[in-house]
């Protein structure tokens, strides 16, 4: 007998983990250890042949994309910034770790004419952004700390993850310009789909009427 076929759940780190941990359990798939008590990244889980890998946001659309996971669980933004939409399906809006992806600058600065200067990590959404916009910009790819950019010069505005806004106020900055409202999402590797229908769809489907539950 052939063995059965592992389906492979890659799924974002940090809130994104936290908030799909209990979706996943209502939708069967529950780890068969404490995933915030282990160091491992990968874990099996109580639904047969379904493991759970835990990845950097900005892993998991290129794992899916190559098919070492079949699935992902990841931000809006992170799907937006990687770009690789037609190598995966999007089917499911988790609604999930919502928050906005923003502008931002000095708080009562007036939005400066002629080319910017823009600190992000999401240089890509950056890029489309402003040249939808007709501006020029020189971008600057940060990993952390957009916040202290315009603060000490690095930057004329920045564009980054707001959530409560607390930590652009707390840096002298304010919410300018919103790009696009974020939530996770459940992408699915295209050719997954194909080969392993049968095991890929029961999971959609359980998952969608957990998350249309919950609304």
């Amino acid at each position: 007998m052939s063995p059965q076929p592992t389906l492979t759940l890659a799924v974002t780190k940090g809130r994104i983990l936290g908030e799909a941990l209990p979706l996943l359990a209502r939708a069967g798939i529950v780890p068969t250890e404490d995933i915030a008590a282990s160091r491992k990244l990968v874990f099996e889980t109580q639904r047969p042949g379904v493991r759970i890998l835990v990845l950097r946001g900005s892993d998991v659309p290129t794992y899916v994309q190559f098919g070492a996971a079949d699935l992902g669980v990841a931000g809006k933004d992170m799907l937006l910034e990687h770009g690789g939409g037609e190598f995966y399906y999007e089917p499911i809006d988790l609604g999930i770790a919502r928050c906005r992806l923003m502008t931002a600058g000095p708080i009562g600065g007036a939005p400066r004419s002629g080319r910017l200067r823009v600190a992000t990590k999401y240089v890509n959404v950056a890029r489309r952004y402003y040249a939808a916009r007709g501006r020029q910009v020189d971008l600057v790819k940060l990993y952390g700390g957009m916040e202290v950019a315009p603060v000490i010069g690095l930057a004329d505005e920045i564009v980054d993850i707001v959530d409560t806004g607390t930590t652009l106020t707390a840096n002298r900055l304010e919410a300018r310009e919103l790009i696009a409202d974020i939530s996770s999402r459940r992408i699915v590797n295209k050719g997954a789909l194909k080969t392993k229908f049968a095991l890929i769809q029961p999971l959609l489907d359980g998952l969608r009427q957990v998350v249309g539950a919950a609304r």
